[in-house]
């Protein structure tokens, strides 16, 4: 947990961290970084001190010290071999109009705003001051130094779906909005346990309810809309081991018992496709590894496909199904 004073703490050390390393992690030349620092086929965090505004420095210190970008990039420089060094940049130098995190055209760079940071930290109090804890969120995670960060890192799990899908040229049958969050989902479920997901699920629900009716805008917006987004997070975590969510997501009315039954085969597909798009990417050493999760994911679909075939007409009348075996 990160109470005031770890927090406190934390601020304290980061400041520390960045009066011994600024000269490491600054520089306006980020091709010459690029080129210079990051090594071939890497995902690397730079965090361009110099550049990021007073304001900011808090909610990039908490982000910086609880490694969440790394923990996130660690798993891609293990598992997955990018033709291309990646570059993730938390500044607040940014091109012009760029005021959320994003994913360049090529997949070789991703801008993380540091006044982002701040904000996700800022509406993350609100969350935590007005929002009663749901009981399948830990207690202790539930401040805003944590709920930013773990927000924070489901959110960068999304744009390092774009990075993949554009540096692997990755075949997409849907949009890439909804690709990069199934990445998010795909690599949080099951490398980082629910937590961040469930995170991203109580911020995104707030932004909704501050967005109010939809506009012309938001409905033709290349992201789902956000409401949407929160039920399809909350549906591929169900589905992921209905067993276990069915009492804290359904029961307890967060994700609609409408949705629920088709959330198995849902989460499987997504697992399935996403194993079997990084399969001829996977690195040498973690080649086994990724090959057999992406067996155990097919046999999984196959068994979750059957199992909703076999249930479609109670699922088409309003009937319970029996929940999906793990």
């Amino acid at each position: 947990m990160v109470g005031s004073r770890a927090l406190s703490r934390l601020v304290l050390a980061a400041v520390l961290l960045v009066a011994c390393f600024a000269a490491a992690s600054d520089g306006d030349d980020y091709n010459q970084f690029t080129r210079h620092r990051v090594r071939a086929n890497n995902v690397e965090i730079v965090y361009h001190d110099n550049e990021i505004k007073p304001e900011n420095q808090q909610a990039v210190a908490v982000i910086r010290m609880s490694r969440v970008f790394e923990q996130v990039a660690d798993w891609m420089n293990k598992s997955v071999a990018l033709p291309h060094a990646l570059v993730v940049n938390v500044t607040d130098k940014l091109p012009p109009g760029v005021e959320d995190p994003v994913t360049q055209p090529d997949g070789r760079t991703i801008y993380v705003p540091a006044s982002f940071l701040t904000e996700i930290e800022r509406t993350s109090g609100d969350v935590v001051n007005t929002v009663t804890r749901p009981a399948v969120f830990p207690d202790e995670k539930y401040n805003a130094a944590d709920l930013n960060a773990l927000t924070n890192q489901f959110i960068f799990g999304h744009e390092m779906g774009h990075a993949l899908q554009r540096q692997l040229q990755l075949a997409n049958i849907g949009l890439e909005e909804d690709a990069a969050d199934g990445f998010a989902s795909f690599h949080t479920i099951n490398e980082l346990g629910p937590v961040p997901l469930l995170a991203a699920a109580l911020l995104f629900d707030e932004i909704a309810r501050r967005e109010g009716v939809l506009t012309l805008e938001g409905l033709s917006s290349d992201h789902p809309v956000t409401q949407q987004r929160v039920f399809n997070f909350l549906c591929l975590l169900y589905g992921s081991d209905a067993k276990r969510f069915h009492g804290p997501l359904v029961d307890t009315g967060y994700l609609p018992k409408t949705r629920a039954p088709l959330c198995p085969q849902a989460w499987a597909m997504l697992n399935f496709g996403w194993w079997t798009q990084l399969q001829p990417h996977f690195r040498r050493a973690f080649k086994a590894e990724g090959t057999r999760e992406q067996e155990n994911a097919r046999e999984k679909l196959i068994a979750e496909t059957k199992a909703l075939a076999e249930c479609l007409d109670k699922i088409r009348t309003g009937q319970p199904c029996p929940e999906s075996s793990p």
